[in-house]
């Protein structure tokens, strides 16, 4: 498999990619290349489905072709023996993906690890590892920034915003969304007039407008908008209902959160800065901020070099399943900056995937075609 698509120096680099990450201790999965397609609309949303190869078995059952590794490792994984106890696995093989004029097929190499408590620990190897592995087979100096999706989340729970923001501004961060464009009145550009419809869900309860929305569907005979359900087109209404009754974010937690989300730079200056931020606002994040020099202090004892890692308050991955510290390492000579590696912490999508608890998950992904430091068109 490793060699699909690849010529001989490729697959002998590949090869010794693979190896290195079995030699650490990381397993080799080797999940399907055929997948059910719902899996990854539901955690990507339907903006996916275009990007998807797409088929279907003989019942109907929507099917795609394998377009990244994660979520079919965890579903091996889930199946296993070892599903809720610690584990560890590597992959590389084609994953497939519709990509404006760059192949649609391509390799990728990657190591999850599953169950472990000791979290930052767990961050610090999975990050190492990964520079590592891409060392191993010659890339160039890699330079990583990283951010933390819990440390933010902590923030946006200790200001006390009201759930209509807080969903706003989060799905921003996760898309790089600047803050005054998350808290812009419409953020989406939305022009449609739905005045009369806000009106009548304001203070009404979630089962009500998903009730009212399911009758204004029904009688226009529509089934959903956009890849949309109805339940899901009542929330974005209760949202917007919120919003038209006036509930915003007040200027001191605004404040706040600007100041937060413009931290930026080494990471030992960046958590002095947080905590300093914390004492002034009066907000309570001091035991994420105590992780957050945890996993420093383990990823410098792998020995990262720290000169290379730069932290960014407002950095994230346009992933929703990403729940802590999530890090993208670029080549510098890419003429293009397109991430070598990127990967996180996500502790809930196994419980989204089935198994009865969140279990700790931390990973990340190599594209192998970014390898070279020529900076070609990857």
């Amino acid at each position: 498999m490793a060699e699909t698509g690849a010529n001989g120096g490729e697959a002998e680099r590949d090869g010794r990619l693979i190896a290195h990450l079995i030699a650490a201790g990381y397993a080799r999965a080797e999940p399907a290349i055929l997948q059910p397609a719902d899996i990854f609309l539901d955690l990507s949303g339907e903006d996916i489905r275009g990007r998807l190869f797409l088929t279907s078995d003989p019942s109907g059952a929507e099917l795609c072709l394998r377009p990244e590794y994660t979520i079919p490792v965890c579903r091996e994984y889930l199946a296993s023996p070892e599903a809720g106890k610690p584990a560890t696995f590597s992959y590389l093989g084609p994953v497939f993906r519709h990509r404006p004029d760059m192949p649609s097929e391509f390799i990728q190499a990657g190591v999850e690890s599953f169950g472990r408590a000791d979290s930052e620990a767990a961050d610090a190897e999975i990050l190492a590892l990964a520079l590592e592995a891409a060392a191993s087979v010659g890339s160039g100096a890699l330079e990583t920034r990283m951010g933390d999706t819990g440390l933010f989340n902590r923030v946006l729970e200790a200001l006390d915003l009201p759930p209509a923001w807080l969903r706003r501004i989060r799905r921003g961060h996760m898309r790089g969304q600047a803050l005054s464009a998350s808290l812009a009145s419409d953020s989406n550009g939305a022009v449609s007039d739905h005045s009369g419809v806000l009106a009548a869900l304001e203070g009404a309860d979630r089962a009500g407008a998903r009730a009212l929305v399911g009758d204004l569907l029904s009688i226009a005979g529509i089934s959903s908008v956009g890849g949309r359900t109805a339940g899901e087109i009542a929330d974005r209404f209760l949202e917007q209902a919120s919003m038209h009754a006036g509930a915003g974010v007040a200027p001191d937690k605004r404040a706040a959160l600007e100041q937060f989300l413009a931290i930026a730079g080494e990471p030992d200056e960046c958590s002095a800065a947080m905590r300093k931020l914390a004492r002034d606002a009066g907000i309570d994040i001091h035991a994420a901020l105590d992780g957050f020099d945890e996993r420093l202090g383990f990823i410098a004892a792998r020995g990262v070099d720290m000169a290379r890692l730069r932290f960014s308050a407002s950095f994230g991955r346009n992933l929703d399943y990403y729940t802590g510290f999530v890090f993208e390492a670029l080549d510098p000579a890419r003429a293009d900056r397109r991430p070598v590696i990127g990967g996180g912490r996500y502790d809930r999508l196994l419980r989204v995937l089935g198994a009865k608890d969140d279990i700790p998950a931390v990973g990340a992904a190599i594209w192998c075609e970014r390898l070279d430091a020529s900076g070609g068109a990857a």
